[in-house]
């Protein structure tokens, strides 16, 4: 590290309601926080947009908050990096307009042309592009072929990043770029070797020329225009670097850096990755995708469960919210609440897939709760909901294993909301039989990013070590192994039941389906 004490990097966090913006220090801490929501649209069922001039106002309105914190310290920033969602499509004119709004992964219009696809490519998903759930093929494909004429007008096809930083800096939409940690859920390109894919893109009728330049997570793209300077309180100049997806810059963060480093995040879209050198894709189970990392040349094998935490927040609100409760009182009472339910709830058990399976694609999987009687309270079904969150991840953990024998796997830290909970990191790692760890630090994308600005200035040396030196384990849980027999039992049936049960539930959304047209026709 260089010793310019006074150097400030900024991290903007572009999520999918709020942007966020944290400024830090050469020593890693936090100077200041600031957030700004994001306008959205919901028309219709499966409809969900977001505006690119809209999402850009929040961006500068919330770079403009943290640089009137700052007062005169806003001149010490020397770098701003990107972080944030990491599945999308955008497409844009050769003058930074927005021509198709930002569709994120929460707008299901493309799934038609994405079940298409993935009949025709799935293979070559996998095995070339790294995912199970390809995003901006079918949803390119879904444009051209339902908004032709609007689709005639587009440059480029970018992530939401590119675009903000096309539009903070000062380059033409022709130099766009994406940076390697986005490209899997692309579906676009052979993450290996960190270039679009020929098979791929011939196969959907996609020229290339469409598609940003790859770089790496530390690559300076742009500098801050005098505009976007004026409007923000910054100064013109500034470098702009690429970031990383939230997932990659979180691992970043938090030190996932070494071959076999596991982590665990219980968020909103919850995940398990683990740190290795090469892409083996598991064409058996289908449980895993890659994330390029941070790191140039390291990959993450990765499962996400679609709206994990968003269904614990939906328990909450729907079972436990009351007059005058928060949060937080509501998560710390099913905490106490549940501290002393035995494994397998008393034999109730739960699929906590509301969203469907994303690792293996299945749609069609939905939410159930099974074996409870008269004697089961509302803590039972919501430690059915832990458990089934636990076994779905710890089964991928078990095919990270099996396709990374060499690695020692022996402790995952544990990062997000629910590294807060005690019952669900003991159960965590009395399932998976290894050491859980939580850290001293809950910004780990935000803070991973602003070591990728950091490096791509001179202030951060090597990547791997600074991030090593800035995180630290406060509390760990130890495996007990008697539970963890308990707890297998309870898993072989949840991986038997989320294949079993598939034909009930697509026979019960297909008679839904047809009451609802016959509703419209009485109507």
């Amino acid at each position: 590290m260089s010793g310019m004490k006074d150097t400030l990097l900024m991290a903007i966090d572009l999520g999918t309601s709020f942007i966020k913006v944290g400024v830090y220090d050469a020593k890693s801490d936090c100077v200041t926080v600031e957030t700004e929501p994001v306008k959205d649209y919901r028309p219709a069922p499966g409809i969900f947009i977001q505006k690119g001039e809209e999402l850009l106002g929040s961006v500068v309105e919330c770079m403009k908050k943290a640089a009137a914190t700052l007062g005169d310290r806003s001149s010490q920033v020397e770098a701003i990096a990107f972080t944030g969602q990491m599945s999308g499509f955008m497409g844009v004119d050769s003058d930074w307009n927005d021509v198709t709004t930002w569709s994120c992964s929460l707008d299901s219009r493309y799934m038609p042309y994405a079940e298409r696809q993935m009949r025709e490519l799935k293979d070559k998903f996998l095995c070339i592009g790294g995912t199970n759930f390809p995003q901006m093929a079918p949803k390119y494909e879904w444009f051209r072929t339902e908004y032709p004429e609007e689709s005639k007008k587009i440059a480029k096809y970018l992530m939401i990043s590119g675009y903000v930083i096309g539009k903070l800096g000062d380059i033409p939409a022709d130099e766009a770029v994406i940076d390697r940690s986005f490209t899997q859920w692309t579906g676009l390109a052979d993450v290996q070797n960190d270039r679009w894919s020929d098979e791929i893109c011939d196969a959907i009728h996609l020229e290339q020329k469409y598609l940003p330049e790859i770089v790496n997570s530390n690559h300076i793209c742009a500098h801050l225009n005098k505009q976007m300077a004026s409007l923000t309180g910054l100064k013109a100049g500034i470098p702009l670097v690429s970031g990383a997806g939230d997932k990659a810059a979180g691992c970043l963060g938090a030190g996932i850096v070494d071959y076999g480093d596991m982590i665990f995040e219980a968020s909103s879209y919850g995940e398990v990755s683990c740190c290795v050198k090469e892409y083996r894709p598991d064409m058996e189970a289908r449980r895993l995708d890659v994330i390029p990392s941070a790191i140039p040349g390291d990959f993450f094998a990765t499962h996400f469960v679609a709206g994990s935490g968003i269904t614990l927040d939906w328990f909450m609100n729907t079972f436990v919210k009351h007059e005058g409760i928060t949060t937080k009182e509501m998560f710390a009472q099913m905490e106490q609440m549940i501290s002393g339910i035995k494994p397998g709830c008393d034999g109730v058990m739960a699929v906590g897939l509301l969203g469907g399976s994303s690792m293996p694609l299945d749609g069609a999987l939905r939410g159930m709760w099974m074996g409870f009687d008269w004697s089961h309270s509302r803590e039972h079904f919501y430690k059915a909901l832990l458990e089934s969150f636990t076994y779905d991840f710890s089964l991928s953990v078990e095919r990270i294993e099996r396709l990374y024998p060499e690695y020692a796997m022996d402790s995952v830290k544990i990062i997000g909301g629910g590294a807060k909970s005690p019952v669900w990191s003991q159960m965590c790692a009395d399932v998976q039989g290894k050491t859980y760890a939580a850290l001293n630090r809950e910004d780990v994308a935000m803070w991973g990013a602003a070591l990728l600005a950091g490096n791509a200035v001179g202030i951060f040396g090597d990547l791997k070590q600074t991030a090593r030196e800035h995180v630290r384990v406060v509390k760990e849980y130890e495996p007990d192994v008697e539970m963890g027999r308990i707890y297998k039992k309870h898993m072989d049936l949840y991986d038997r039941y989320t294949v079993e049960l598939h034909d009930f539930y697509k026979r019960l959304q297909d008679i839904a389906h047809e009451a609802e047209q016959e509703g419209d026709g009485l109507r």
